[in-house]
This record gives structure tokens, sequence and C-alpha cells, in this order.
């Protein structure tokens, strides 16, 4: 972030008419002679704006062609506006029923329009936006250029493209979400995750547990307070190495707990589990840790 040098500000105004970044404080000019990246022409409605500008869309890999195709609309609808009578209609629909087909004329074409329909609606079941999507998409294209969707499910390799893209990103999904979304067993969506990362090269963190603990608290219904504590046991726990080698959830589920009963907003190890997705064993083994290691003063 931008700062000051002079004065040390961090709240600079940027001039568009001189191209400069002034410092709202002392008035130092930080940086002058910008370069003006907005179009030189102006606008005053959409109809203007669609006219005056040089470039089109950008590229959709959600698309199977990219939005690089024109497509013909179901309205029967001239560019007036006007009804397109009957008798032109047949027409109309034989074109647009080999404008699709020539549209999808290999196998590799045919296997993007199913496998992005797929991954579009896991997408949606899982709640993730556009642009986790559209990254999604991207990283299916390439793993069948690499041919790794040979031989494989495409449900298989749309689910385990995702639960990539939600790793790298720091989405908390999990593999057991995604798997009863996609309906694909989690042990081969985690065959085809592992395929996937060592041939493309995958640069994936580990999972932080401090991804989910908004998603339990949220669930639980605690409050900000709760929550803060959670994440002050989970950041001691972290920097304690408590957390190597146990899965993020049960970690996660058991500072909730904990920092629930810390702010007497009680919740039972059986609500914790099932809004967790783990055992009551796990929350249990966790705690029985973080307590001791932390030399925590609570009591069940």
């Amino acid at each position: 972030m931008y700062k000051c040098p002079d004065c040390g500000n961090k709240r600079l105004d940027r001039n568009s008419e001189r191209g400069e970044i002034v410092c709202s404080n002392c008035g130092l000019v930080v940086e002058e002679d910008l370069v003006q990246e907005g179009p030189e022409w102006r606008a005053f409605d959409a109809e203007q704006r669609a006219s005056r500008a040089r470039t089109g869309a950008p590229l959709k890999y959600m698309s199977p062609n990219k939005g690089l195709v024109t497509e013909i609309d179901q309205y029967n609808r001239d560019i007036r506006g006007g009804k397109i009578v009957p008798s032109q209609q047949a027409q109309l629909y034989r074109m647009r029923k080999w404008h699709k087909r020539a549209s999808i004329s290999n196998s590799i074409e045919r296997n993007l329009a199913i496998a992005l329909t797929e991954l579009n609606r896991v997408a949606s079941h899982l709640g993730l936006p556009e642009s986790i999507r559209e990254s999604g998409a991207l990283l299916y294209r390439r793993c069948v250029e690499k041919g790794l969707i040979r031989g494989r499910q495409i449900e298989s390799v749309v689910s385990a493209v995702l639960y990539a893209i939600c790793r790298q990103y720091g989405i908390p999904r999990t593999l057991d979400e995604i798997a009863a979304v996609a309906e694909i067993p989690k042990k081969e969506i985690g065959r085809t995750y592992r395929l996937i990362t060592q041939e493309l090269d995958l640069k994936v963190p580990l999972t932080n547990p401090r991804f989910y603990i908004s998603r339990f608290i949220t669930s639980l219904k605690l409050s900000g307070e709760t929550q803060e504590k959670a994440v002050d046991l989970l950041d001691k726990a972290i920097d304690k190495g408590l957390i190597s080698g146990r899965g993020p959830m049960g970690v996660a589920a058991a500072a909730v707990y904990i920092a629930s009963v810390m702010t007497g907003e009680r919740r039972t190890q059986k609500e914790v589990a099932d809004v967790a997705g783990v055992t009551e064993v796990t929350i249990r083994n966790r705690y029985r840790e973080l307590k001791k290691s932390l030399d925590l003063d609570v009591t069940i």
C-alpha cells in the first residue's frame, strides 16, 4: 500500500487530470506523469458506451468456445424487436439446430461442453463466485491439454479441479462437501486431485484451520467475541505446531468448542461435531491436546 514518504500518511489522492498522486496531509506529490488507463472517450448511456467501445467482451473460460462464437437466441424476434412470421420460424429453428451442432465439432469440444456444465452445477451448489468458476474452467482446460481426462470420469476431474482451486484461493470447502454435491466417492476425487497436482506441478498450500472458524461460528450462532477467542486459540496452537498431522476441521472445531465454553456460550460437542462434519471423539481428542499444550483452565 502506498504511503507518503515525507509524513507517512496512507491517505493519498489521485488527480486524474494532472496525472499525479498527492498526499492529503502534507500535499507532497508522491507520483507524477501517470498513464491514464481509461478510454479517451466519454459515454452518457449504455448505447453510446456500446457503440464507442473498440473491444469485445472478455474471454470466458466457462463457455466451451470462450464466448467467441455467435449465438442464435430463442426469442424469434428480428433486430427491431418484431415477431418473426411463422413461415420463417421453421427456417430459423433449423439454422439454430445446425449452428449448435457445428459449434461442437470434435470430442474435446463435446467434453468441454459437458464438463463446464457440471463444473457450473457443482460450483453453484457450493456457493462459489464467478472468479473461482473461471479459474476452475481454466485449470480443467489445462488438464484436457495434458491428456489427464482420458480414461477418467468427467465428474471426478471436475470435482478435483474445484477442490484444488478452493485450496489455492483459501476457500473453506472440504472433500466431503464436494463429494456429496458431485455424487462421486471421496476416494476417487482424492486420487484424481493428487494426479492433477503432480502432473501440472500445482503449488497448493496446506489448509489453514482458520478458514473454517467463521463458518462454524455462523452455523452455531455464536458471537464475535467467541470467534476472536477461537482464532486466538488456533493461532497459539499453530505457533506450537499442534496442528501438524491433524485434520484442520477437527482442530478448528475443538477451538470453537473451547471458545464457546470460555465465553459462556456453551455448545455441546454433538452440536459442534454436526456443524464441522467430524465425530465427537475427534473433538474430544483435539480438546484434550489443546487444553494440555496451551495450559487452558477449562472444564467440560
